[in-house]
């Protein structure tokens, strides 16, 4: 099986255990960073979303004007733009950047949050609302002719677009761990996201999103899996430096979207599994550490690989085993990381996929 690294870019330094040093936008930083993700070989950056954060598209757009190769995953939060104008801003962002837009969509797990957008609704209303938006893009994508639509949530007549994506569609990509989120993910997702928790707790959540996608009588998505490497060049040392960005945690002032809106007590599954598997302990399994999603309340993907490139690449090795073909891997030290993961990390994974993958053709003959 092949594999895809996913990193993720800002248009500011800094993160939760380091403090920000450029403003909130800076038009330098974000092509030095997205070159650099690029240059390290990743296939795609994520472009985060909280409602006091940068709009994602727009930042796409400037950062692919610098770089060639790399993919933007652009997340994106039903509900607060129409479907057929989003359809149309990301089929026109994708015929700018020669097919490179991906979307991460976010239903969203924070009532909070949601609310300071305008977003009042319950999150079984929210994912509601997100089966008929997806179901409204990809259609609007896709038709030839004139469409009409009348939802719970949306309502139009004689909808078409004259702006396609360069494929014909855009990949999405779905996040999100309970039940709700399932069942809308397996319709519409081309990739499944989950965050870094311990190797059989990810093997459940991939057999749940295989149990509801046959459930709806739909092919399984793919999934990936999120973490935040901690290198250091023995395991001695990388575990020093983990400790020193753990005691940094909490005593930084993060950009706001590092911050967790409800980190006592988060109404997401999502943080609430990462909360369960640091109660368990702080080590799982080959290298996964998940102190730092104690620290910081598990806001977002905030559990931690650590040891030697070698160390962590095995790790990420046993997720793919298990079915995982997309790891989002992010640094707390955002680029001097991605520029880290890139001399050895990334070329160790794929070296030991393509040996497995030439190794099983030599069987198959």
């Amino acid at each position: 099986m092949p594999v895809d690294f996913i990193g993720l870019i800002a248009t500011q330094d800094g993160s939760e255990s380091s403090p920000a040093t450029t403003p909130l936008i800076d038009p330098r930083y974000t092509a030095r960073i997205a070159r650099a993700h690029e240059d390290a070989g990743f296939d795609q950056v994520l472009l985060g979303y909280s409602s006091a954060y940068p709009d994602g598209a727009q930042v796409a757009a400037y950062a692919a004007a610098h770089t060639s190769t790399l993919t933007y995953l652009v997340a994106h939060r039903p509900g607060f733009v129409a479907p057929t104008l989003a359809a149309r801003t990301f089929a026109t962002l994708d015929q700018f950047t020669g097919g490179r837009v991906t979307l991460n969509i976010i239903t969203g797990g924070h009532d909070v949050e949601q609310r300071r957008d305008g977003d009042y609704l319950t999150k079984d209303e929210r994912y509601a609302r997100t089966d008929e938006y997806l179901t409204v893009l990809r259609r609007a994508w896709t038709a030839d002719t004139p469409f009409s639509f009348d939802g719970r949530f949306y309502r139009f007549e004689d909808f078409v677009s004259q702006v396609r994506p360069v494929g014909g569609t855009i990949p999405l990509y779905f996040s999100g761990s309970s039940a709700a989120a399932y069942a809308t993910g397996v319709k519409h997702a081309d990739v499944y996201m989950f965050w870094g928790e311990p190797l059989a707790q990810i093997a459940e959540q991939i057999a749940a999103v295989r149990s509801a996608a046959a459930d709806a009588g739909r092919p399984a998505p793919r999934f990936s899996v999120s973490f935040r490497p901690i290198l250091g060049p023995t395991e001695e040392l990388a575990w020093q430096r983990a400790e020193a960005i753990l005691g940094r945690i909490g005593s930084v002032t993060a950009p706001r979207f590092f911050r967790n809106r409800d980190r006592d007590d988060p109404a997401n599954v999502g943080s609430q599994r990462l909360l369960a598997a640091a109660a368990a302990g702080d080590r799982h399994d080959r290298a996964l550490w998940t102190a730092t999603a104690k620290a910081s309340g598990a806001a977002g993907n905030s559990t931690a690989l650590v040891g030697t490139p070698d160390t962590v690449a095995q790790a990420l090795l046993d997720y793919h085993d298990l079915g995982v073909t997309t790891f989002l891997i992010r640094g707390y030290d955002p680029l001097d990381d991605a520029i880290d993961y890139g001399r050895e990390l990334i070329p160790a994974v794929r070296a030991e996929i393509a040996r497995r993958d030439a190794a099983e053709l030599v069987t198959a003959a």
